[in-house]
């Protein structure tokens, strides 16, 4: 059978069976405490405790699992997710590439917590070149990179890596399971922010891990019961709601950072435009061939922070706010927050405004800075 579409795979992940009367995506269960049977304990059901047990983050799991096609354990964040991850899979003396040009607080914590425990860990920019993987426990890619937008050949990575003994990890937040599928490309395990563009609507906070590893997913299984860091029944019922219209979503995300890259591209007050959509961006050769869509964040240089204030105050639809991936354009200046970045280098998250309405807006806005 012809494997169905990004819409009709969003719409159904997860969802139980059709029963007449019961809704097509139950509520949230709440429960910290189940009844148990009194002769068989927890061996009688899968709910026993809210910490490891929940039906309503099950179905979730089933959701994101079936779209990165793997086993899937969610988090409270998507940080709680690949620090879980981190922490689960490396031990004293090992070694790990991470990427230099990627989430900033990811390598806050590399630097704070692995290499206090005795982890070598080793920074490699996304694009390269990178060094031998000899003697290397785990390499994370993080493709396309946040907040720069390179691109990293998974499948080649994955070959050299595998090679040499080395897991590979793929951080997927921007591009999202139907933008990209690390586990398809050669990838051990995905870690992501499901906060993000996955969900879309700005008003929630989770992180997921997937593989088709038994091992991996029993070792993250049992740091995330021991440590905890479990979302909410709400929260994760939210996020299955949201996952129906990501495909929608992406497409008018995508649709409009075509739309500015080509605006901003033939501005000249405007440096650094980075979008891998771009025939002309350097991560376009990799990124066309192996990616399935291009993510809906642009990145771009104005010059200094003034100019960055000036034309957010300008702006009627683009908000100053960090994340990215929402229903609602923001731009984020993120030297603000610790990111190596220029002082006037702005990342730009479109939302799902109409595209005429957003390059009138960021023009008039442009000009007005």
């Amino acid at each position: 059978m012809t494997e169905w579409g990004d819409g009709t795979r969003s719409v159904h992940a997860g969802l139980p069976a059709p029963e007449p009367g019961q809704p097509f995506l139950p509520g949230p269960v709440f429960a910290a405490p189940y009844h148990l049977d009194p002769w068989r304990g927890p061996e009688a059901t899968p709910n026993g405790y809210g910490r490891p047990d929940n039906p309503t983050r099950r179905l979730l799991e089933a959701a994101v699992g079936e779209l990165e096609g793997g086993d899937c354990r969610v988090f409270a964040s998507g940080q709680a997710a690949i620090t879980g991850l981190l922490l689960a899979v490396l031990r004293p003396g090992d070694t790990v590439l991470l990427p230099a040009d990627g989430y900033f607080p990811v390598r806050a914590f590399a630097t704070a917590t692995l290499e206090s425990i005795g982890v070598r860990v080793v920074f490699v920019p996304t694009a390269g070149p990178y060094p031998s993987f000899e003697g290397v426990r785990l390499v994370l890619l993080e493709t396309p990179a946040n907040p720069g937008l390179d691109v990293a050949d998974v499948p080649a990575l994955a070959a050299a890596a595998h090679a040499a003994g080395a897991l590979v990890a793929v951080d997927n937040t921007t591009a999202t399971p139907l933008g990209q599928r690390p586990l398809e490309l050669g990838a051990d395990v995905v870690v992501a922010s499901g906060t993000k563009a996955l969900t879309g609507h700005s008003d929630l906070l989770l992180g997921y891990v997937a593989t088709r590893s038994p091992e991996l997913l029993d070792a993250v299984t049992a740091w995330r019961t021991t440590t905890g860091g479990v979302p909410g029944a709400f929260d994760c019922w939210l996020a299955h709601r949201s996952l129906a219209t990501v495909d929608l979503r992406l497409a008018r995300q995508t649709a409009n950072a075509g739309a500015l890259a080509r605006l901003l591209a033939g501005r000249g007050d405007v440096t650094g435009l980075r979008w891998p959509g771009l025939p002309a961006d350097p991560a376009y050769p990799v990124a066309s061939v192996q990616m399935r869509r291009i993510p809906g964040v642009v990145s771009f240089d104005l010059g200094d922070a003034d100019r960055v204030a000036r034309f957010l105050d300008a702006s009627r639809l683009v908000s100053a706010a960090t994340s990215f991936g929402g229903l609602h354009t923001t731009a984020d200046r993120r030297a603000q927050w610790g990111d190596d970045t220029a002082p006037g280098f702005v990342r730009l998250s479109c939302g799902i405004e109409d595209g005429a309405d957003l390059v009138a807006d960021v023009t008039a806005a442009l000009d007005a800075s």
